[in-house]
């Protein structure tokens, strides 16, 4: 019937709705498939937002909360079918290192703070995306990402080994952190050390039949009952306490000219955070199924997901590349699998939260550094390695920026570090003198002293935009191509030819200086040819009163021109 292998009835119709985009159109015969796929990710993701609610410092339920309304916001309002928002090691991980110094950890203020945090970053998310800043996702490298989310998976893993072990170790910065644990080893209690490794061994080995056996899942239950039934609390094993049975309470976060200023910084890390990794997501997954997607509407999702954090007593969500895999290889298409995931959280909240009270703190610390250890990207940074060492040195320095200083400067130094790599390439561009192959095809060659493309004449192509930074490269090189003739016995140079395929723009400071490189050529009676120039940027040259002596619109008619001149 059609009705079956079509769309749901009036669903189907409101596709082109500006909500319910990653949702519509429903097919009916996908439906099984989405909510199976829901009930994966809930299986999976349940002790993961656990976790990242300890990693957050927050009320181990609050983790709950980030797949309830956060969930939903994103799923009615973003455009993507596959990314799945809810709560996220790095963005936790900011959080903590942000919020640590001005609440006692777990506490009513703590949490309202971190609801501060989460507006603050919806905020910051829906100016984004008013002023459609979506394309700045851009600005944070894959490089980088991979070195960031290094260092917070190395960061993160070393705060739960305390816990893994039974020990009490001092120190906020990680490497103190860990030193203090290794000195206490020979303290650590056996009973907490079984939990842990008899959790590891269950995730690890889920992990090898299929990744869509819920190892955590497993792992977090069997430690319940061995707690319950062996009365490990009563043996010095400490565990998680009673968690708070029912929906979140709807209420405002902390709001003070102090709070906001303290938190503005980690907002403004999150918002960076979050805006790449959930673009390069999404866009990953738009491009495999060839969908449409629109980082601005995502924005839109983004921020409501946070602010709805930020009034249900959460903390700041992100979009989960690991939740969207899980999603996709269970076999969801759509934003029906998230919703139907809030719902089997919603029933776990209403009826299962009490058995959580018996989790070893052991079996909890074990499931995040399992998580933090998948951040530790070492096959990426190989990679890298292997391709661009430069690159590599830029990674590891973001790796080394959140494991010595903290996460929020971690952030911060790989963002200047992205924009410096990228000014560095910029400033170095691969220019090049045009020649034509025997076959009568162009071909770039090294700019050097008196290089020509045929006698009297040169094509020079320069790599990229011209800024201030970059502006004396082209001079440099105009003047070591028309001045060194006599040196290297070329024919003097008649006319130079500037080839603008590469330059997509053209700042006040740079025009300063191709004025006065045409300056000196027309002294030497070269005479200057611009080809391949996009209208935007000959809008540009004209309105800084610079002018060569021919437009040509590629080197091939500028040549031909140069052949048919006079002889003199």
């Amino acid at each position: 019937m059609p009705g079956r292998v079509g769309t749901l009835g009036f669903l189907g119709g409101f596709g082109s709705w500006p909500v319910l985009r990653g949702v519509l159109p429903i097919r009916r015969d996908r439906v099984p498939a989405e909510v199976l796929a829901g009930l994966t990710l809930a299986a999976v993701g349940v002790p993961e937002v656990l976790g990242y609610a300890k990693i957050a410092g927050m009320p181990l339920v609050t983790g709950l909360y980030t797949m309830l309304l956060p969930m939903v916001a994103f799923a009615v309002l973003g455009s993507s079918r596959h990314l799945v928002v809810a709560a996220d090691s790095a963005t936790a991980a900011i959080l903590a290192a942000a919020v640590t110094g001005l609440a006692a950890v777990g506490s009513a203020q703590y949490a309202r703070l971190a609801g501060l945090a989460a507006l603050l970053t919806g905020v910051m998310l829906l100016a984004a995306r008013l002023a459609r800043l979506g394309f700045l996702a851009n600005f944070l490298s894959r490089t980088v990402l991979v070195g960031f989310l290094t260092g917070v998976g190395l960061q993160v893993a070393a705060g739960q080994l305390p816990d893994m072990l039974g020990v009490t170790a001092a120190g906020r910065p990680t490497v103190p952190r860990l030193v203090n644990t290794l000195r206490a080893l020979p303290h650590a209690h056996a009973a907490d050390v079984a939990v842990a490794a008899g959790v590891v061994l269950i995730v690890l080995a889920a992990r090898r039949f299929a990744r869509r056996i819920p190892g955590p899942l497993i792992a977090v239950v069997a430690a319940i009952v061995v707690s319950r039934a062996a009365d490990l609390a009563g043996h010095g094993v400490a565990v998680v306490g009673t968690v708070p049975r029912g929906l979140p309470g709807l209420g405002l976060p902390a709001f003070s000219g102090h709070a906001i200023t303290a938190l503005a910084g980690a907002a403004a890390s999150m918002f960076v955070v979050i805006l790449a990794q959930s673009a390069a997501t999404a866009r990953a997954y738009a491009a495999k199924y060839d969908e449409e997607d629109s980082e601005d509407t995502d924005l839109t999702g983004l921020a409501a997901a946070n602010v709805a954090a930020a009034f249900s007593g959460t903390f700041p969500v992100n979009g989960s590349p690991t939740k969207a895999q899980i999603v996709d290889g269970a076999g969801g298409r759509s934003q029906l699998s998230s919703l139907a995931a809030a719902v089997v959280v919603l029933v776990v909240l209403v009826l299962l939260t009490g058995p959580l009270a018996y989790l070893p703190a052991a079996a909890l610390a074990a499931v995040v550094f399992l998580i933090a250890a998948e951040l530790v990207d070492i096959a990426g940074l190989r990679r890298i390695l292997a391709t661009r060492r430069h690159e590599f040195a830029v990674a590891l320095l973001a790796t080394a920026a959140v494991v010595g200083l903290g996460v929020e400067q971690g952030i911060v130094l790989a963002i200047v570090a992205s924009v410096v790599d990228h000014l560095r390439h910029s400033y170095n561009p691969l220019n090049s003198i045009l020649v034509k192959s025997p076959e009568g095809h162009w071909r770039a060659t090294p700019v050097v002293a008196g290089a020509r493309t045929e006698p009297g004449l040169a094509v020079y192509r320069f790599g990229t935009s011209l800024y201030y930074a970059n502006a004396a490269r082209l001079a440099a090189d105009i003047i070591a191509v028309a001045g060194h003739d006599s040196v290297t016995g070329e024919a003097p140079l008649r006319w130079l030819v500037i080839d603008w395929t590469a330059i997509g723009d053209v700042d006040y400071t740079a025009a300063g200086v191709l004025a006065k490189v045409v300056e000196r050529l027309h002294e030497g009676h070269v005479r200057l040819v611009f080809t391949s120039v996009l209208g935007p940027v000959r809008h540009e040259l004209r309105r800084y009163g610079i002018s060569p002596d021919a437009w040509y619109d590629t080197p091939g008619e500028a040549l031909e021109a140069f052949n048919a001149r006079p002889a003199h």
